[in-house]
């Protein structure tokens, strides 16, 4: 059955029917903003030219019909007329069941626990093929972790895996920081013990949605990097206590650091964090940074614990954790908003050497875009 429209009497909105799509409605308002005409968007990086002031507020549909070019829309009362790809309108539609469970994950995104194995990708080919380089760039966006492999063994080379994609975020730490034994710390990831899984930073607002860890040296016994996805924490969590879930995503936990002079970083944000639709849009989780819960209700707060625990439960189950030592030029990159890391404990001999910077997940997903357009184009 060809492609048909019907506008409302009232010229509100418009019906495009045809025997894939099945019928999806768009208001006129909507139609108008979007119009695709150089006059309404810049022809070169599809910015919108007007504003919403600009557009008539009793905009309506005066006329709609479906041309081989696609759909043709006349609006009153300016009198002007634009046209629209059905494929377009097709995949711009919201016209659908937009009702989700709470805490539900995008599209693209795949959670995971133990049984995954850590995608690698070896470094002069990621560096000399776009391909490559966005199926690396693509795990990240997936899994929210990959490795790197046979990449230089010198200091500031994990600068360059940042940018790959992307710019480093330079913090109260510098543009990276060193993760080797210290004495007298002034961070516990500067000492051998082994850490909890965490998620860096959740003190900042925001936080570094990026993290990379390079290995210059490691003959220490012990020191495995553990990785662990919070998303599937979060959705043992949701099914198994879902008003602990409603909990940890319904009221802000409270981070902070003074970790040296001149620094006082704090951040109220909740642990488990959802857009305004109940999608799980990211993690906050590390025992070491927390400060005093003080925005929970008193007949709350021992339930709102309970599930604290619950979720570092799921956290800490090794059934939870992939596991791998990392060696001398090999990396991983680690989507903080998601991804917690952890690491085992480590022996004073031997030498353990890592560096660490933060890098932004904006940049990654538009690389990651681009490369995936040209591929698509290529194809």
């Amino acid at each position: 059955m060809p492609c048909t429209v019907t506008v409302d009497a009232n010229g509100a909105f418009l019906t495009l029917s045809d025997n894939m799509a099945g019928e999806l409605r768009f208001h006129a308002i909507w139609l108008r903003d979007n119009a695709l005409d150089p006059k309404t968007r810049a022809p070169g990086n599809g910015q919108r030219l007007i504003t919403i002031g600009d557009i008539p507020a009793d905009t309506s549909i005066s006329n709609a019909a479906v041309e081989a070019d696609g759909l043709t829309v006349t609006f009153a009362p300016e009198g002007k007329t634009v046209s629209f790809p059905i494929a377009w309108l097709e995949a711009h539609a919201y016209d659908r069941n937009q009702h989700h469970e709470l805490g539900w994950t995008a599209e693209g995104i795949e959670t995971w626990d133990a049984t995954q194995s850590a995608p690698s990708y070896d470094w002069e080919a990621v560096t000399t093929s776009s391909l490559t380089k966005r199926d690396w760039l693509g795990d990240v966006a997936r899994l929210g972790f990959a490795k790197l492999t046979n990449g230089p063994v010198e200091e500031g080379a994990l600068l360059n895996v940042a940018e790959q994609f992307g710019f480093v975020r330079e913090t109260n730490y510098g543009r990276f920081f060193e993760v080797r034994t210290e004495v007298n710390p002034t961070n516990l990831a500067y000492t051998g013990l082994g850490l909890q899984a965490h998620t860096d930073n959740p003190y900042r607002d925001p936080v570094p949605s990026l993290q990379i860890l390079y290995c210059l040296e490691n003959s220490a016994e012990g020191g495995d990097s553990i990785v662990v996805d919070g998303f599937r924490a979060a959705e043992r969590l949701r099914d198994a206590n879902p008003e602990g879930f409603a909990l940890l995503a319904g009221y802000p936990a409270r981070f902070e650091y003074k970790g040296s002079d001149g620094v006082c970083l704090q951040s109220r944000r909740p642990m488990i964090e959802l857009s305004p639709d109940g999608q799980l849009i990211g993690i906050r989780f590390n025992n070491r940074s927390s400060a005093p819960f003080v925005d929970i209700p008193f007949d709350k707060m021992a339930a709102y614990y309970a599930a604290y625990r619950q979720l570092g439960e799921f956290i800490d189950d090794p059934a939870m954790g992939v596991a791998f030592k990392l060696e001398p030029g090999e990396s991983f990159i680690v989507d903080n908003t998601r991804v917690m890391h952890a690491r085992n404990g480590y022996s004073g001999e031997g030498s353990r050497w890592l560096q660490g910077c933060y890098a932004d997940k904006d940049g990654l997903l538009s690389t990651l875009a681009v490369l995936s357009n040209l591929q698509d184009a290529a194809e």
